[in-house]
């Protein structure tokens, strides 16, 4: 998750232009200062917060009710605020945004992730083969205020906020351990919004008696973050704290297992080849270093090495431990959910799954996707008009926006959607018919018996080397017809494959990809993959046990890709390409395993806006 560098690549710069019909101030009470200004239902830059010569900026301390670092005392995380210095004479309450962070104690060059890939696991082995250890990172720590927080506090002090940074457990100038989601990475920031809701306490140093308090905070608080910053939005949430009004996560982790496992797979995120919890708990270990070894031993290698099991990729106790699904239920906090589809890295799972339960729950949500990769805000307006209805208070119709804007492709400007998937989508069956190298169609229409296919098992070749027909024995290929109009997805694509394996273990990955690949330079991510998915056979049974395969024998196994919301264009045809070993994702085995695919019993369902019908007009019998 390091990679959340990105974020900064995606900086919220989407302003949308209103006439200005309605103007409203904030309710202050006996402050006759200047106050924040909403027009159109947005909050607007106020000239008197806008003097950064005038910003209150201070750090203190959060003591918490929690102790990961065994040292006897509550741990302390360090805190950042940019404030107006109207707020000084504690008339003026204004709400906060706050942003919680394991990076801000990294140099700027491990932040981008330079530093680590060395120190990766080794994925050069058998699948089910005990992985040789690898080394540990050791990095310095970095003081100072968070990586561009001048970009935040621009954004939002002149508008009538108050911006807080926090440093995540063990990271930093914070007290305590990093777990990697365990429950002290929920309890910090649950501990700020106590502390700046005045029922926890603050001091000025780190070991001092001092205390400080949020006097001029009004009592309510939002969050925002992308990637792991957005994976603590989500934490603070589910402790069900009092003052938490809105959140704005983007690109979340929800479920640390689905980061790191795919289907009972061991499968790293998209760049970052061999990490896992360990790795990223070494990356982020930025805290007090003399407490730096007693950490690793209590948690790096007595949890997270004991229990993230490279061996099997199977689901368990541990992995379900550091699910924020199952810990959604004390979740107030309205929530404007963002990210990409083609985000290999955090994948798009990540946020519809958490979405649709807080829907599921009643809570105010809405949805922004995109059509890039890792990052990328919501528009400033939708956040703008986020914060103002649920942390100002002002009675903006923001419930009454669509639900759901997704910016197309090629496009800067998100369209309007009643519902996620698209009412209009309905599943569409596609049956697989046998041809040439390994290369055969996409039917509505499902095939006489036909007799299965093998591909054999090659980590060398990458996923769209594999296209070539020089590689056709080790992948099957299906294609649709040429479109002769666009065709729109929108949902959850899901395969159906029964196969039988040569070896006890295997990796099975699917690529949903458009044809023909284009490799021209102004080339976007969405012009050739579609979609992918990775799985383990021997999980067939159950995702907490997998099972040796045995040759001649076959399994079904069903699993779902991405969610999704992408349009194919005209000329292009529609491929299903299934493989094994997919070297940017999975463990690389010895070449040669040997999968045998039942054409007969292997299928994919897409939900097409038009259903059926809409397919048949694009592909119609000539």
């Amino acid at each position: 998750m390091k990679s959340a560098f990105s974020q900064y690549i995606y900086p919220s710069l989407f302003l949308v232009c209103l006439t200005p019909v309605s103007a409203q101030q904030a309710d202050t009470g006996t402050h006759n200062g200047p106050v924040a200004v909403f027009i159109n239902g947005e909050a607007q830059v106020v000239p008197e917060f806008s003097d950064k010569d005038l910003w209150i900026k201070e750090e203190l301390w959060v003591e918490t009710n929690f102790d990961s670092d065994n040292d006897g005392k509550p741990d302390r995380m360090h805190v950042y605020v940019t404030r107006p210095g109207q707020t000084d004479s504690g008339s003026l309450k204004l709400p906060v945004i706050y942003m919680s962070s394991p990076y801000n104690g990294l140099k700027l060059w491990a932040l981008m992730g330079l530093s680590t890939k060395k120190n990766f696991w080794n994925v050069k082995h058998e699948l089910g083969e005990k992985p040789k250890p690898h080394r540990h990172t050791k990095l310095g720590t970095r003081d100072g205020r968070p990586f561009l927080s001048m970009i935040y506090d621009r954004q939002w002090v002149p508008r009538g906020y108050i911006m807080v940074y926090s440093s995540s457990p063990g990271t930093g100038l914070s007290d305590g351990a990093p777990t990697i989601g365990g429950e002290n990475e929920s309890l910090a920031p649950k501990a700020v919004i106590d502390w700046l809701c005045g029922r926890a306490k603050g001091f000025k140093t780190r070991d001092g008696k001092e205390e400080v308090s949020a006097y001029w905070c009004n009592g309510k608080v939002g969050m925002t973050g992308t990637s792991y910053d957005g994976t603590l939005c989500i934490a603070a949430a589910t402790t069900g704290v009092e003052g938490l009004e809105a959140i704005i996560p983007v690109a979340p982790v929800t479920s640390w297992y689905h980061y790191y496992r795919s289907n009972g797979l061991v499968r790293s995120p998209d760049g970052y080849l061999g990490e896992d919890m360990d790795v990223l708990y070494d990356l982020i270990n930025t805290g007090d270093k003399s407490k730096r070894k007693k950490n690793n031993r209590n948690i790096r290698d007595s949890i997270l090495l004991k229990h993230q099991d490279r061996i099997t990729g199977d689901y368990n106790a541990f992995w379900a431990s550091r699910d924020y699904l199952l810990q959604i239920d004390s979740m107030k906090a309205a929530m404007l959910m963002a990210h990409g589809f083609n985000d290999w890295n955090v994948m798009s799972e990540q946020s519809y799954r958490f979405y649709k339960a807080a829907k599921e729950k009643g809570l105010p949500v809405q949805l922004y996707y995109h059509q890039d990769d890792h990052g990328g805000d919501p528009p400033f307006s939708m956040m703008n008009r986020w914060f103002t209805r649920y942390l100002h208070g002002i009675e903006n119709g923001v419930e009454n926006d669509a639900p759901v804007r997704i910016t197309r492709e090629y496009s800067y400007f998100p369209t309007p959607y009643g519902a996620y998937p698209d009412s209009g989508a309905s599943d569409v069956t596609f049956f697989l018919r046998a041809g040439e190298n390994n290369s055969g169609t996409l039917s509505l229409i499902q095939p006489e018996l036909q007799p299965g296919d093998t591909l054999i098992d090659d980590c060398g070749i990458k996923g769209q080397n594999l296209l070539d027909t020089i590689n056709s024995k080790h992948r099957l290929l299906f294609v649709t017809p040429v479109l002769e109009q666009d065709i729109r997805i929108s949902g959850i694509p899901r395969v159906t494959i029964r196969l039988s394996s040569s070896a006890p273990a295997a990796n099975l990955s699917v690529w949903l990809v458009s044809l023909p690949w284009e490799e021209e330079k102004e080339t976007k991510v969405y012009d050739n993959i579609i979609n992918r998915a990775w799985a383990d056979p021997q999980n067939y049974r159950s995702l907490t046990q997998g099972e040796p395969l045995k040759p001649g024998e076959f399994h079904e196994v069903s699993f779902d890709l991405m969610p999704d919301d992408q349009v194919i264009r005209k000329g292009q045809k529609i491929g299903l390409m299934i493989f094994s070993s997919d070297p940017e994702f999975t463990l690389w085995p010895d070449p040669g395993t040997e999968l045998i695919i039942d054409l007969n019993a292997t299928r994919i369902i897409l939900p097409v806006v038009g259903g059926v019908e809409e397919f048949e007009n694009a592909v119609p019998q000539k």
